[in-house]
């Protein structure tokens, strides 16, 4: 019945998006409607998982090298304090890898601290050249979360992603991982990943998506909605570039419109607000920072048309 039902609504997203080619207006996500959709200045910006119907807060965290903090107890207490701001500010999803250092470990401590071992969205990754040893890296993540069960499991990078798919979709029929999917970052392999989404079912993908490198909307972002696939941005910021990119410079004055204050809000509701994205992961390493993010959940999200006023502003600096 659960199998059946899951498969109900991940057709239904397929049929959504065929009616959304259409013309017609329905789409199971947040649609764009013809001036900005106030998303209400409390209630949080959510997107849905097609395979389960399952709502996500659409940003949430990321970890790379801001949690690759080993032992150092200072260190330590900023990411307690990173993720006690994330949770407040409605977020769930937390993305690591086994590749980032010490990160997962700090995550799990700093869950342990919080008692938020299950009261969050884990998503991990597999990243090894061998099966074998991929199984008991999935195991090690799990230890070092301290977590009944990994919520989305993904091969990293599509490395040995034959095998490892293999593995997870084994781990996910055993009710030991709740979804199932495969990353790639810097624009890079979208071919191969496109070729995956085709011939294999996924819960999820992971890709490079912000408002300059959009290169995924051509043919990824299209497939992912046709299959019922959640989309995590990684990237949103180019790391520091887009920051570069305007420093110095105010925001458009049409930003207030969308309920923006910082260009990390500008930036993060240009992607949250395309209607094929699920959630984006921005990362920090301070609380502020942290605290702006979250605050792009909440207020007006922009429409087609204003997404187009954003490209053409940012274009301009």
């Amino acid at each position: 019945m659960i199998n059946k039902l899951k498969q109900t609504r991940r057709d239904f997203i397929k049929l959504s998006a065929a009616s959304l080619a259409a013309g017609f207006c329905l789409s199971p996500l947040t649609l764009l409607s013809a001036r900005p959709v106030p998303a209400g200045k409390s209630r949080l910006f959510t997107k849905i998982i097609p395979a389960t119907g399952e709502k996500l807060p659409a940003i949430g965290m990321g970890s790379w090298m801001t949690f690759n903090v080993g032992q150092d107890q200072g260190a330590r207490q900023n990411c307690r304090q990173i993720l006690t701001a994330f949770f407040n500010g409605g977020g769930t999803l937390i993305d690591s890898s086994p590749m980032y250092g010490s990160s997962e470990e700090v995550i799990g401590y700093c869950l342990g601290q919080l008692k938020r071992q299950n009261k969050h969205f884990s998503a991990t990754k597999v990243w090894t050249p061998f099966q074998s040893s991929g199984v008991k890296q999935i195991h090690d993540s799990q230890q070092l979360w301290g977590v009944d069960n990994i919520d989305l499991m993904q091969v990293h990078n599509l490395l040995s992603w034959e095998k490892h798919l293999e593995t997870l979709e084994h781990l996910k029929r055993e009710g030991q991982i709740r979804y199932i999917g495969i990353t790639t970052s810097h624009g890079r392999r979208h071919q191969e990943m496109e070729k995956i989404m085709q011939t294999r079912e996924l819960d999820f993908i992971q890709l490079t998506y912000n408002i300059l490198d959009r290169e995924a909307e051509s043919r990824l972002l299209p497939l992912a909605r046709e299959k019922g696939i959640a989309v995590i941005a990684n990237r949103p910021f180019q790391r520091k570039g887009l920051f570069r990119r305007v420093q110095g410079k105010a925001l458009p004055a049409s930003a207030k419109a969308i309920d923006c204050h910082n260009w990390a809000q500008y930036f993060l509701k240009f992607i949250i607000s395309h209607p094929d994205i699920s959630c984006a992961i921005p990362a920090t390493s301070q609380v502020a920072h942290m605290q702006e993010n979250m605050a792009a959940l909440k207020g007006t999200i922009p429409d087609e048309k204003f997404r187009a006023q954003m490209l053409n502003d940012i274009q301009g600096i």
